[in-house]
């Protein structure tokens, strides 16, 4: 980009665009329908990060907006200070770091309180699925009580990955699921093996423990189809359009895709260490998913450290 010529001014940035025009038509008809009765806590899962903040802004917009006719209207005053983020009703965590239990506990006072403008305070809770146990049970306690004109938004790429009682306080909405990449051939074998031990409990530790039988790049690409596949086995709720591999994870159920989420986000950590051996990663890989009571195994702490 060529720099303006000296004397001259430079050129004014881009405007912002509305949170609205990004989010897909159908959710956003869902989105109005909904703030009819707005939820004290709603949870946006699905779509990509960006997909999902755009919702949640979006959501502020529409909750606030004071144009006529259609909402979020985009144009009024309110509409452009959410675009800008300059609104004082709108409260955003962990959108650069993780969420503190401080910065939760510091809200209290004012989330009891009734926001400043005509609408609704909304706080927007970003990557919720990497909350710190204290900070999720703080905000449990928060949703516990009547906060009349503030609500909540908490997003995450699936609802499984979040406390349970929070979702279970909360409306989840779900927007469309990313297509994904399908899994490579050498990846898409060993998934298929991996699937087998899971059925008959055979075969998997003679293959890890060939030498050399997969090296980190494979174990990322593993890892990375399987995210595929679970992602097909909730969209699709393991009927025939999700694929034979996703239909075969279906069979899981909630509590097994909940913990295949959490545990390829545990692999996934192990295998960005260097001396994590990769054999052991997979192996646990294929161990924690199994239920073994009310917990999964524990994650390769010693891996992921």
């Amino acid at each position: 980009m060529s720099k303006p010529a000296a004397g001259q001014p430079a050129p004014a940035p881009a405007p912002l665009e509305p949170p609205h025009l990004r989010v897909d038509g159908q959710v956003l008809a869902r989105m109005r329908t909904l703030s009819a009765h707005a939820p004290q806590s709603l949870v946006i899962e699905g779509g990509a990060t960006a997909d999902r903040e755009a919702a949640a802004l979006a959501w502020a917009s529409l909750l606030n907006c004071e144009g006529v006719g259609e909402r979020p209207c985009g144009a009024c005053e309110s509409c452009r200070q959410i675009t800008q983020g300059v609104f004082l009703d709108l409260k955003c965590f962990g959108r650069e770091d993780k969420v503190l239990v401080e910065d939760v506990r510091a809200s209290l006072p004012e989330w009891g309180q009734p926001p400043r403008g005509k609408g609704r305070r909304v706080s927007i809770f970003f990557s919720a699925h990497e909350f710190h146990p204290a900070v999720a049970n703080l905000l449990l306690k928060t949703l516990e009580e009547p906060r009349p004109g503030n609500v909540f938004v908490l997003l995450a790429p699936q609802r499984e990955r979040l406390l349970q009682t929070l979702v279970s306080r909360s409306f989840t909405l779900t927007l469309p699921w990313p297509e994904g990449k399908a899994a490579e051939s050498d990846a898409a074998e060993w998934i298929t093996a991996l699937l087998n031990f899971w059925d008959s409990g055979q075969g998997w530790f003679e293959r890890t423990g060939t030498k050399g039988a997969a090296d980190r790049a494979l174990a990322l690409r593993i890892l990375s189809g399987l995210q595929h596949e679970l992602i097909q086995a909730l969209a699709c709720g393991g009927g025939p359009a999700g694929g034979s591999v996703a239909q075969r994870l279906a069979r899981l159920g909630r509590p097994g895709l909940r913990r295949l989420d959490l545990v390829l986000a545990q692999a996934q950590e192990a295998l960005t260490q260097p001396t994590a051996p990769v054999a052991l990663v997979l192996d646990w890989l294929a161990t924690a998913v199994i239920a073994k009571g009310p917990k999964a195994a524990p994650a390769p702490r010693h891996y992921a450290s």
